[in-house]
């Protein structure tokens, strides 16, 4: 038995189905309307229903400044306390749907909030990997306290000398081949060092000028 032919046409050598989405756009576009086509409008759904499981990574202080609609921001607490796989599958919908009714601007604002959210962890653990770096530094060689009191003059040197003195002693090992150990000093002189970072940047050199580097001995 002969197979049925679909109904359809050629376009530059592709054959496109009739009734198809492809077929529609053309015709969309033959028309000259401006409506959205089925994958423009399946293409922003999904998109939208992306920024809106996004959005449940973000933190409810963080959801409250965005001033999103009530129902909206009841949808995502009830998302977060859904814990069935389905349940929670026909909430996110929900939740696409209410993106969907956003304007343009509310939109920009949430993917900004999100962009902003996201740089968040990969920024501290930067400043993280920084200040272990300068703690090693500082207990390894004695010209770091200067370079350190010259970025940093606000640092309590006193306070700085004992905790890097400390930490010296508590990482020596007591026996040949033992693994050194880290005391109180060493967790103290991180906390320190990561207070007056945070306090001025790294970068920031302002200050360093007007300031004479001090011995460590």
């Amino acid at each position: 038995m002969a197979r049925k032919l679909k109904k359809g046409y050629f376009v530059s050598g592709h054959f496109v189905a009739e009734g198809s989405e492809l077929d529609l756009e053309l015709k969309r576009e033959l028309k000259g309307g401006d409506a959205p086509s089925r994958t423009e409008l399946k293409r922003e759904s999904t998109e939208l229903q992306k920024l809106g499981t996004e959005l449940l990574g973000m933190g409810q202080d963080a959801i409250e400044r965005l001033a999103l609609p009530d129902k909206l921001r009841e949808a995502l607490a009830d998302a977060r306390r859904i814990t069935n796989f389905e349940g929670k599958r026909r909430q996110m919908q929900f939740v696409g749907k209410l993106m969907r009714q956003l304007e343009e601007p509310d939109l920009e604002r949430i993917r900004a909030a999100l962009t902003e959210h996201g740089r968040g962890p990969a920024s501290d653990t930067l400043a993280l990997h920084q200040t272990e770096q300068w703690r090693e530094r500082l207990i390894s060689d004695d010209d770091a306290f200067g370079a350190w009191i010259t970025r940093y003059p606000l640092t309590d040197g006193q306070q700085l000398r004992a905790l890097i003195r400390q930490a010296r002693k508590d990482t020596l090992p007591t026996q040949a081949g033992e693994t050194p150990r880290h005391g109180k000093a060493y967790r103290e002189l991180f906390q320190m060092l990561r207070e007056q970072m945070s306090a001025i940047p790294d970068n920031d050199d302002t200050l360093s000028a007007h300031v004479q580097p001090t011995s460590l001995t």
